[in-house]
């Protein structure tokens, strides 16, 4: 399997953008939902692109810079619900998770990087995608882990160990993910809680604490 990742492509950078932007400030708490590929169809993904075109047009007009950084943080946080909803419908697409061989081999994987590369505050995999809350942690040279390698480190060994599994080759992740840098520590409360209802959200169990593929260490 071929990884288009170089070492420029890894290292840590403040903000950078391929399809969405990517924004790590020094030591910021980053949300990060990745999913697998192929689990949204075309016209969904088209159609997202659109509406946020559509809002950053809208955006554009408005002159007050605080104006409009509140309206993008709340255009923000609707894009993702819709984003995330559609995930959580899996009405087309793989959903390979639901394999728990594959489930554990993502879950060890987030915690084998636990404390190496990052500060782990709490994840859920579903069933074709996974949220995380993460603390990226400083580097030798005084730099943070950037998110990018973070991210080639966990998708390229969970995506060599699913395809076996499976007996498949192919791109097991999509390749580029969506993240979110936690503001405050409200935000961080409401997210953790985002993050561990998912799956009584989408249905798949009553108690957050059902749900075998959720880490998390704090009271929500």
């Amino acid at each position: 399997m071929r990884y288009l990742y170089g070492m420029s492509t890894l290292r840590y950078q403040l903000y950078y953008e391929r399809n969405l932007p990517h924004y790590q400030p020094p030591g910021a708490t980053l949300f990060v939902t990745f999913r697998l590929a192929g689990s949204l169809p075309l016209h969904i993904i088209q159609e997202l692109k659109e509406e946020a075109e559509r809002v950053e047009v809208e955006l554009a007009k408005i002159t007050d810079k605080q104006e409009q950084d509140r309206k993008r943080y709340d255009e923000q946080r609707r894009y993702f619900g819709k984003f995330d909803a559609f995930l959580d419908c899996a009405l087309t697409g793989p959903t390979w998770h639901k394999d728990p061989f594959i489930a554990v081999q993502v879950k060890n994987s987030l915690h084998f990087l636990e404390n190496q590369k990052y500060h782990l505050d709490s994840y859920t995999i579903m069933p074709n995608h996974a949220h995380v809350v993460l603390k990226p942690l400083p580097k030798n040279d005084q730099k943070f882990f950037g998110l990018s390698e973070i991210m080639h480190s966990l998708k390229r060994f969970t995506a060599h160990e699913a395809n076996k599994i499976l007996n498949r080759d192919g791109p097991f992740w999509q390749s580029e993910s969506y993240d979110h840098v936690v503001r405050d520590e409200a935000e961080w409360r409401r997210i953790i809680r985002y993050v561990v209802y998912n799956p009584v959200k989408a249905g798949l169990v009553k108690n957050w604490q059902d749900w075998p593929w959720t880490y998390c260490p704090f009271d929500v």
